[in-house]
């Protein structure tokens, strides 16, 4: 078939006219306030959240020593053969309370917050950071050598642990508790409701000595935090604010990058102005990029102290939603890897293959007859939507 002249002309203006269509496609599409997915650029996109890597949690727990290291509160058991008991009388033995001591033999006797225990007939001996075996030492020396009240390697001392000293701390879970759900309609399988309304949890624990880390915190209140929660958590150091401690009023140490001052108080046997300059709030990242700065923290970062506490918070705020030829609704967007629109349609109960023009019951009887061609993204970037 042979082309006139003015059939070739009409067929370069319309090869011409397809080329600038071709080449200006997304600025094109900008006009029509909407944007082809492969034109926008990287810099409005995060990082996929599949790239993300989970922290080794042995990091959230602290180093246990071979031997206990006495500090203050700390109850020892301690008998002195003529002192602390009479020769004639056997020892008192006392069942610790927690199951992972042995029974321990003596009196109780508390380490008192400086350090140091006091004993009948000597001065008070400091024990704080010895073992066992060289706080017997310590008090055989007090006895023997210093007062030469007992005979060395005829009275028996016995040292034994009978309650380690524990720590005070708060723990808040925002993605535990009981949840309220007052809403006119019945949710879908993974839809997030309106109306759904959720109360935390918070915890006061006593944790015993070597036990006093995030890891144990977390364990003793709910376990690790789940993928309603942030993959974080907050450690916020206790302190007393504002002069709100009974009993008179300490010297008050600025604290920095808070409008406050912490007040110098016994918090644990932890009363030093470094201490106190110290406190503040400590994010701990469960997962995040390789090479990620905020997981540099350190080991001292994850120990807790009397007064400090543990925030898991939720993060129920990420969803997205569906229209159009969709079911309308509220879909939580995973936690932990990437959800392409596919994906979200089929959480959303959609039917991809009503798309296609298939009998998907979705989409109703309209999507059947003139399936679905597009489908649109609308984002909100720096506070203006886009599509």
């Amino acid at each position: 078939m042979l082309l006139t002249t003015r059939h070739r002309r009409l067929l370069v203006v319309g090869l011409g006219l397809m080329f600038i269509q071709f080449a200006l496609g997304c600025n094109l599409a900008q006009n029509k306030q909407s944007v082809p997915a492969d034109c926008v650029s990287p810099k409005f996109f995060d990082q996929p959240r599949g790239n993300m890597d989970t922290i080794d949690y042995m990091r959230l727990v602290q180093c246990r020593p071979d031997e206990h290291e006495i500090g203050p509160r700390d109850v020892l058991g301690i008998y002195i053969e003529g002192v602390l008991g009479r020769k004639e009388d056997a020892p008192p033995v006392n069942q610790p309370q927690s199951e992972n001591l042995p029974p321990a033999i003596g009196y109780p006797i508390a380490v008192e917050e400086n350090g140091s225990i006091s004993l009948p007939l000597v001065p008070p001996i400091k024990v704080a950071g010895m073992t066992l075996p060289q706080a017997k030492e310590a008090i055989e020396t007090a006895y023997t050598k210093e007062r030469a009240i007992l005979q060395p390697t005829r009275d028996r001392v016995i040292v034994t642990l009978l309650r380690p000293r524990t720590y005070h701390v708060y723990v808040v879970r925002e993605d535990t508790g009981p949840v309220a759900e007052e809403t006119t309609g019945q949710a879908r399988t993974g839809e997030v409701m309106l109306e759904t309304v959720r109360r935390g949890a918070t915890f006061a624990l006593q944790l015993p000595a070597y036990e006093n880390d995030v890891f144990h915190a977390l364990s003793r209140s709910g376990g690790l935090p789940g993928a309603d929660a942030k993959a974080q958590v907050r450690i916020v150091r206790g302190a007393c604010l504002n002069g709100n401690r009974p009993g008179g009023v300490p010297e008050a140490v600025p604290l920095p990058g808070v409008g406050a001052s912490v007040l110098l108080s016994d918090q644990g046997g932890d009363s030093s102005v470094a201490a106190a300059q110290n406190r503040g709030t400590i994010t701990i990242p469960l997962r995040a990029y390789p090479g990620d700065a905020s997981t540099e923290f350190t080991a001292d970062d994850i120990i807790l102290r009397t007064g400090d506490m543990v925030v898991v918070e939720t993060r129920e705020t990420e969803v997205y939603y569906t229209g159009g030829l969709l079911t309308a609704g509220q879909f939580p967007i995973p936690r932990d890897y990437d959800l392409d629109v596919l994906a979200a349609m089929a959480m959303s109960g959609g039917s991809v293959a009503a798309a296609a023009g298939g009998s998907g019951s979705r989409f109703g009887g309209g999507g059947f007859l003139f399936p679905p061609t597009r489908l649109k993204v609308v984002r909100t970037f720096y506070g203006r939507q886009e599509v």
